[in-house]
């Protein structure tokens, strides 16, 4: 295995999901590729983040159509990354932002990067949350061709 795709979000367990994935790599002396999926602005407007490895996201837009949002989007999304890429101590990751719909984007990377295992975490929604929401690690599960490390970031419910 030479290199790993770790794709990340903005849920506060993307800390986990990065710094799992990036204990995966050293361990098979891989190298990293550090994926954010840009989605809609209006993904973003209605969601409250909470501050992780030094992202405080995007608190305060109450107008998702504004034209220069996605280029600030954009502008924000390659800041979480280098902040997620220095909290990780390691120079040597790569970095890339990609639009578009979250499972398709990850895939296409993990094509597109010669990547030879994707890491992503799950939230482990279930009944109408999954409905409506969909899971993105399910649908990249049934469409990659490479192997998957899916960290399960929800709460377990007993």
């Amino acid at each position: 295995m030479k290199k790993i795709l770790i794709a990340i979000d903005y849920d506060p367990s993307a800390q986990k999901v990065a710094e799992t994935g990036y204990q995966l790599a050293k361990a098979m002396n891989a190298s990293v590729v550090l994926l954010h999926v840009v989605a809609e602005p209006s993904y973003y407007s209605s969601m409250d983040y909470s501050p992780i490895m030094g992202f405080t996201g995007f608190m305060g837009v109450t107008d998702p159509n504004i034209p220069e949002l996605n280029e600030e989007l954009k502008r924000e999304s390659l800041r979480f990354l280098e902040e997620s890429k220095a909290h990780l101590g390691d120079e040597n990751i790569r970095t890339v932002i990609v639009e578009g719909i979250f499972s398709e984007a990850i895939l296409e990377v993990a094509k597109n990067e010669a990547a030879d295992i994707i890491v992503l975490g799950t939230h482990s929604r279930h009944g109408l949350d999954k409905l409506l929401m969909g899971s993105v690690a399910e649908k990249v599960f049934h469409h990659s061709s490479i192997p998957l490390f899916i960290i399960p970031t929800g709460e377990i419910k007993k």
